[in-house]
């Protein structure tokens, strides 16, 4: 059997840089591409010698985990304690996560196992170089889409809020973004607009205004007043909006009897204020269903 060192060692180098690189990424590191670069071919040296048996005292654990420490401290140096064994368990944990994604995608493509005890095993797994280069940058591709959902929704709810809308005896709850770039008006009474979900309303608005407010034809509803059965028919208003693309649309809005918004522990309560209705869905993963207007944020 014919190995080739050089390409062995070439590709253990572009890994272990992925992997650092990612780390780097994860932990919002300034780092020098020479000292990336360098502690990558550090880790490229490290797997040649699996090819040399009088150096395979150097495949233990201990000299494993000594020499990834080398590894980080080498790309990104020490910086404290704390920080150094931060560095540590973002890189092991993203290591972990490329080495399961190999070992799923070998287990995908076997041609032979059986399942014992309803663990599966193979007779005859192979990890091959395209496995390889297929798996770890989709694993390193899927943990940065990870982290960073995470890292959006940890940046979003410090601009989230409890909204609870009370008309009569009807009560809505929703979850608020506070968007401050929300300037809607009604432009006859100034009052602030805070845009809603329709479907918070379920059954109290009919089926046939949904529709049209699904498809922004609200101000077809005018005609449509006292002809179907809506309790707050009285509380309706048209405001007025920009759309996308620079055009007049309406959006229907419902004149509360009071707005109460819990953020920070203190409550703010507003009765000025109009709530518009949205026939989609405000948020792709449902982590909120309003969008609350600065304004409501300011009343004493």
């Amino acid at each position: 059997m014919v190995v080739y060192l050089d390409i062995i060692f070439l590709f253990n180098v572009l890994i272990d840089g992925m992997l650092l690189w990612t780390t780097a990424w994860s932990r919002k590191i300034r780092y020098r591409y020479w000292r990336l670069a360098l502690s990558a071919i550090i880790g490229g040296s490290y797997a040649i010698f699996l090819f040399f048996p009088p150096l395979s005292f150097l495949y233990t654990f201990a000299v494993k985990f000594l020499l990834s420490l080398l590894m980080l401290l080498t790309a990104f140096g020490y910086g404290g304690l704390q920080h150094f064994l931060r560095n540590v368990g973002v890189f092991y944990l993203i290591n972990f996560i490329a080495a399961g994604a190999v070992l799923s995608v070998a287990y995908f493509w076997q041609s032979s196992g059986e399942v014992v005890s309803g663990i599966l095993f193979s007779r005859d797994m192979k990890v091959t170089l395209p496995m390889l280069v297929f798996s770890i940058p989709f694993a390193v591709w899927v943990y940065r889409q990870v982290i960073s959902g995470l890292k959006r929704k940890q940046e979003l709810s410090v601009f989230m809020a409890k909204v609870d809308v009370h008309i009569d005896a009807f009560a809505s709850s929703c979850v608020g973004l506070i968007d401050t770039g929300n300037q809607l008006y009604d432009p006859l009474t100034r009052t602030p607009v805070m845009v809603m979900e329709a479907g918070q309303w379920g059954e109290h608005i009919p089926e046939a205004w949904m529709n049209k407010i699904r498809r922004s034809e609200v101000d077809q509803l005018v005609s449509a007043i006292g002809t179907e059965p809506f309790i707050w028919q009285d509380r309706l208003r048209l405001v007025p909006y920009r759309g996308v693309n620079r055009s007049t649309q309406f959006m229907l809005a419902i004149k509360p009897d009071r707005v109460v918004i819990t953020t920070d522990g203190k409550q703010i309560e507003a009765s000025k204020v109009l709530i518009g209705l949205d026939g989609g869905r405000l948020s792709s993963d449902n982590a909120y269903q309003a969008i609350i207007h600065p304004s409501l944020l300011q009343l004493e």
